[in-house]
């Protein structure tokens, strides 16, 4: 397998010593389900997780980490940040507010560093396998290695896993 191209996460990592593992995968250059990616990288849908970028109604955007088998819950999403209601980020918003494509987002490396929470679900996993940056291209990386990069929360905000 060829090494895949350096993204800006993947700088970050390296730029801090830390860590992690690259996964690439090829899924023609669109975006496919969390699930699907799982399945593609021989992967638990637990171990694998998604990045979704949402909107509070102060106007404030916050970035959730969650297994790609579960749903966000906004209630409880909205709680663990202190907000009164969350909407998901419309996805023609996603590139200009966090240089991350559909897909391709990850929490690390985004223009702008905004208050992130991850499922509490992570806890109990020696590490993540989340997006490097672009479609095709995921990273595994322990908690503790991500605490040096992103600040985050942990806190319990999917609904019910997904069954396959």
């Amino acid at each position: 397998m060829k090494t895949p191209e350096k993204t800006n996460v993947m700088r970050v990592l390296e730029s801090r010593k830390l860590p992690y593992k690259a996964y690439s995968y090829d899924s023609g250059g669109v975006a496919i389900t969390g699930l699907e990616v799982a399945q593609m990288l021989g992967q638990q849908p637990e171990q694998v997780f998604k990045t979704l970028v949402t909107t509070g109604r102060s106007g404030a955007h916050y970035v959730f980490v969650i297994p790609v088998g579960a749903g966000l819950d906004l209630k409880k999403a909205a709680k663990a940040v202190g907000e009164k209601s969350l909407e998901m980020l419309k996805q023609k918003d996603l590139l200009p507010l966090t240089g991350y494509v559909h897909g391709g987002c990850s929490p690390i490396g985004m223009k702008k560093a905004f208050p992130t929470v991850i499922d509490a679900s992570a806890a109990a996993r020696p590490s993540l396998i989340f997006s490097g940056g672009r479609i095709g291209l995921q990273v595994e990386v322990s908690l503790t290695d991500l605490a040096r990069v992103v600040r985050y929360t942990l806190a319990e905000v999917t609904t019910a896993l997904i069954h396959r």
